[in-house]
């Protein structure tokens, strides 16, 4: 009897040290956007990031994500591109970086994350986009096309309604992004983007760009191959995102990306017992 009671004594214990044992989990909040510098349109001021009312509304999603207090601000820019961020970044929080006057100067990169790092007091903005993926356009035949074309030309329109409000100055830019990270539209673009695909077979793809392999492409899984595509990317994203934090040791990262990655990204994170999700729509609101 005392030798069970021992043994069980000891379970317990070993058990209770393994959960103190455990590290910290790191919380991570994904942000999905649109490219902003591709919603500017010239001559129409309502798309135009630098108007007086959409940099209010441009400092109220910096002021809705800085809520969630992160230690550690990454975009979907290319790592080589580190040090000419670094550059861009150190003057941006001098005072001396005009975005007026910076070719690109409307995108989300540095009108949020900049914006964000800078009231953060954080000392660096992390690139850690990956090359790869294509346009969904080049999956336009095969058996079953019709719906991944159906399903696609369905959100278009939701997206392209989006971008005709804001255009007429009906819709804010808070509002857009908050439409955009709604967990609805995330599961929209992300079903046609990884789902809906492997439904389509014995195709070939249309004018693929040069990032797309066709001598290990098989016919027959032509949808499939695409999702392929897109999710080899966002692995190797993933990549740099992990280790970028193994690194720094931060324990709150903010992802700012294209909205299309979030779902799937979000389903990489979800496997990852490292790492815990946090609620996106909790901080827009």
């Amino acid at each position: 009897m005392l030798v069970r009671i021992s043994f069980f004594i000891i379970i317990g214990l070993l058990t209770i040290s393994f959960a103190n044992a455990q590290p910290e989990k790191v919380e991570i909040l994904l942000l999905g956007c649109d490219h902003l510098s591709q919603i500017y349109k010239k001559g129409n001021p309502e798309t135009d990031v630098f108007t007086e009312k959409r940099q209010k509304e441009i400092f109220e999603i910096v002021s809705s994500i800085k809520r969630y207090q992160p230690d550690m601000i990454m975009v979907e820019e290319l790592p080589e591109e580190q040090n000419k961020l670094d550059s861009l970044y150190n003057l941006f929080r001098q005072n001396k970086l005009v975005l007026q006057n910076l070719e690109g100067g409307r995108s989300e990169i540095y009108q949020l994350a900049f914006n964000a790092g800078k009231q953060l007091n954080l000392n660096k903005i992390h690139c850690v986009n990956a090359p790869g993926g294509t346009s969904q356009s080049i999956l336009d035949n095969g058996e079953n096309i019709h719906l991944y074309k159906e399903e696609t030309a369905a959100l278009r329109e939701i997206v392209k309604e989006k971008g005709r409000q804001i255009q007429n100055g009906s819709l804010s830019f808070t509002d857009y992004v908050r439409f955009l990270n709604e967990k609805e539209t995330v599961q929209k673009t992300y079903h046609l983007k990884y789902i809906t695909p492997a439904r389509i077979t014995n195709g070939t793809f249309k004018n693929p760009d040069n990032m797309v392999d066709t001598a290990f492409i098989n016919p027959k899984y032509i949808g499939a191959e695409l999702s392929a595509i897109f999710r080899n990317r966002d692995y190797k994203i993933y990549s740099n995102i992990v280790t970028n934090q193994l690194i720094t040791h931060s324990k709150k990262i903010l992802l700012i990306i294209g909205q299309a990655h979030i779902g799937s990204l979000q389903s990489i994170f979800r496997d990852d017992p490292a790492y815990t999700l946090a609620d996106t729509q909790t901080y827009l609101k």
